[in-house]
């Protein structure tokens, strides 16, 4: 039994030793493995990423300033009843375009038409009264000089005279006066236009005393009007450059404006700047300007949101990447150089408008700077690289001459 006892207590141990010794030829294979992983990528790391890379062009550009505004006509109108009477017939139709002196309204005329007769006869009453009292007049002069008369008949009738010539004066006024309200029975378009809808029908009196009667609201809207703000940032950024061109004053100078509707591809509407406030809102810390824009078949209405470009600052020698090459982190925009160690350096930078493709940049690149413009995932700021030279970057034929 004892033998039994010894005889296991053996096998146990060697079984142990064997299993020790197996973990540890497992351990080391591991190990080697491990190292050998560590060896390769070791050595794939070595090998430079190759990039590349291309120099900033450079070229003349203006920039755009970029403004949300919104339309509206150049005249506006209510059409109100200056005078007081039934309102007869409407010659339109609504939302339709009118001309110069078209007939809108007609109101009632007969009794316009009365009072102008009224003011001709006294008119032609007093015409009368004033050649009597010069007929007495001169026979009365007559007789006072042949000691037949008293001087108290000439005095008379040249105060009767000279009342006739005002009452003439004051009928003659009243007829003026009457035939500006017939005239004004007949409401006409003040200029071309588009005109809304009516507000009253016929057969309702209109322009009572005291009482505003509004008719109908017409538009000018050939040409339009786009009203923008802009900020004082900007604002202060073409101050600054005007002064150190010594450009003229605005007034003095033909400033383009262009916009475009929601459903537009870039600004196809071409006018001029024509409008700027004399100061800045302190409310809002902008200044509003206007642009005056040809609306020739009238399909741009009032009331739309636009985008607006205007032309601010020219620049003659301006750097241009890639719009690819701009990368944005927590610190800001930047793009990856080469240096020329072949070092990748990741170099902050301010953009400024779009040309094309391209995007001008205001500071931190020279134009000698190998610029990374493909292959920036496999650059790293710190690691070398295998810079290739890319074709000479340039923005599209179409674009060279606007950014924005």
């Amino acid at each position: 039994m004892k033998k039994r006892l010894i005889a296991s207590n053996q096998r146990e141990d060697f079984i142990g030793a064997l299993m020790r010794r197996d973990t540890f030829c497992l351990l080391i294979l591991i190990t080697v493995g491990v190292v050998g992983c560590r060896s390769d990528s070791g050595t794939s790391a070595a090998v430079p990423a190759t990039v590349t890379v291309a120099k900033p062009a450079t070229q003349s550009v203006t920039e755009y300033l970029n403004f949300t505004g919104n339309t509206a006509a150049s005249d506006t109108v209510t059409l109100v009843a200056r005078v007081e009477g039934y309102l007869e017939k409407i010659h339109f139709k609504d939302g339709a375009p009118v001309k110069t002196g078209d007939l809108l309204f007609t109101i009632q005329q007969d009794q316009y038409k009365a009072q102008l007769q009224q003011a001709n006869a006294q008119v032609a009453a007093q015409q009368a009264a004033l050649a009597h009292a010069k007929e007495e007049l001169a026979r009365y002069t007559g007789l006072l000089k042949e000691e037949a008369a008293p001087q108290t008949q000439v005095d008379h009738w040249r105060y009767e005279r000279d009342s006739a010539a005002a009452a003439l004066l004051n009928a003659e006024a009243q007829v003026e006066l009457a035939k500006l309200n017939l005239g004004y029975t007949q409401i006409k378009a003040p200029f071309d236009g588009r005109i809304g809808r009516h507000l009253v029908d016929p057969g309702n009196v209109v322009g009572a005393a005291g009482v505003r009667t509004s008719l109908a609201d017409i538009d000018r809207i050939d040409p339009l009007y786009v009203y923008f703000t802009i900020n004082e940032r900007d604002l202060l950024r073409v101050i600054e450059h005007r002064k150190q061109t010594s450009a003229p004053p605005i007034v003095e100078r033909r400033i383009p404006v262009f916009f475009g509707l929601s459903n537009e591809e870039g600004y196809p509407h071409e006018g001029r700047l024509d409008f700027a406030s004399i100061s800045v809102a302190q409310t809002t810390g902008t200044l509003q300007a206007r642009g005056i824009f040809s609306n020739p078949d009238r399909s741009v209405l009032p009331g739309l949101f636009v985008r607006v470009r205007v032309p601010a600052l020219e620049k003659k020698d301006a750097l241009l990447v890639p719009g690819d090459a701009v990368s944005f982190d927590q610190q800001g925009e930047y793009v990856l150089v080469v240096n020329d160690k072949n070092i990748v350096e990741r170099r902050g930078v301010k953009t400024g408008s779009q040309v094309g493709s391209m995007l001008v940049i205001g500071e931190g690149l020279k134009p000698d700077d190998r610029v990374i413009v493909e292959g920036i995932m496999q650059a790293i700021p710190g690691r070398a690289v295998k810079p290739q030279q890319a074709e000479k970057i340039s923005p599209s034929a179409e674009s060279k001459n606007s950014s924005g």
